[in-house]
């Protein structure tokens, strides 16, 4: 009996010791945090949102690594330093120090995906983006439930921009998503790897859904600093754009398989 109970917890034991860590340090230094592996609802039923927001879909996504932070000014300026990279659009208004932990804007979507495979990420895909703001119990929001005020994110700023309407990085823990990610709703929306389609939602596949091979857009999650509350919504669907897009409302952070 001893042999036995001893065996158990030698394999629970190792079992633990298996188990990846909740949080990781990117090669850039980012914080990471772990989305585990299972299933999820993604998407909204008929009636609650719009048509490529439907048909409400069960997807199940490989365990991964997302961001903590979106990629802030200062991260952004050490990219820019190595790789001699086109700065942002309104890249002459970042003044560090006092704006290094603002997320970075004005970056196009193959900015972005420059970035993250530079730093040996990538870009999430949408539903990876979508389980980390709603997880398993199909959240609204990322927090919850309740409708978005002043303590929870950055949004409806109405007025022109300037880095210093936006909030550095993790300001709002009110706000914080199901498995640790901050500003998954406001502050800036996040370019994701995937091509919009309407019917993709009709017929992708049920385990780590890519995205399109192809589109005219890309997708953008999350709403910014100047959106309505509809737009800060997990399952929302409200932006997508030419690739090529540069403005003061879009940023992005990164995401990596477990290694």
């Amino acid at each position: 009996m001893g042999a036995i109970v001893l065996a158990m917890g030698a394999s629970l034991a190792a079992a633990q010791a298996a188990d990846p860590p909740r949080e990781i340090n990117a090669r850039d230094g980012a914080p990471m945090v772990l989305v585990p592996a299972g299933e999820f609802w993604m998407g909204l039923s008929e009636g609650e949102g719009l048509d490529d927001e439907q048909p409400r879909h069960k997807v199940y996504l490989d365990a991964y690594y997302l961001d903590k932070y979106e990629i802030t000014a200062e991260r952004y300026a050490k990219f820019l330093e190595i790789t001699g990279w086109l700065p942002p659009v309104n890249w002459t208004m970042v003044k560090l120090p006092e704006h290094a932990n603002r997320p970075v804007i004005g970056v196009s979507w193959a900015d972005a995906d420059a970035y993250c495979r530079i730093s040996g990420r990538r870009l999430p895909t949408e539903a990876e983006w979508e389980k980390a703001a709603r997880g398993t119990a199909e959240q609204r929001f990322p927090w919850g439930e309740k409708r978005p005020q002043a303590s929870l994110a950055l949004f409806g700023q109405m007025t022109k921009f300037s880095y210093d309407i936006l909030k550095p990085v993790g300001s709002y823990p009110e706000g914080v998503g199901p498995y640790g990610a901050f500003d998954l709703a406001g502050n800036v929306a996040e370019w994701v790897q995937d091509w919009y389609d309407g019917e993709y939602y009709r017929e992708s596949p049920g385990k780590n859904p890519p995205g399109p091979r192809n589109g005219q857009y890309k997708m953008v999650r999350g709403g910014s600093w100047s959106d309505m509350p509809v737009y800060l919504m997990a399952a929302g669907r409200t932006s997508k754009l030419p690739p090529d897009t540069r403005n003061a409302f879009i940023g992005f952070r990164c995401a990596q398989g477990l290694k």
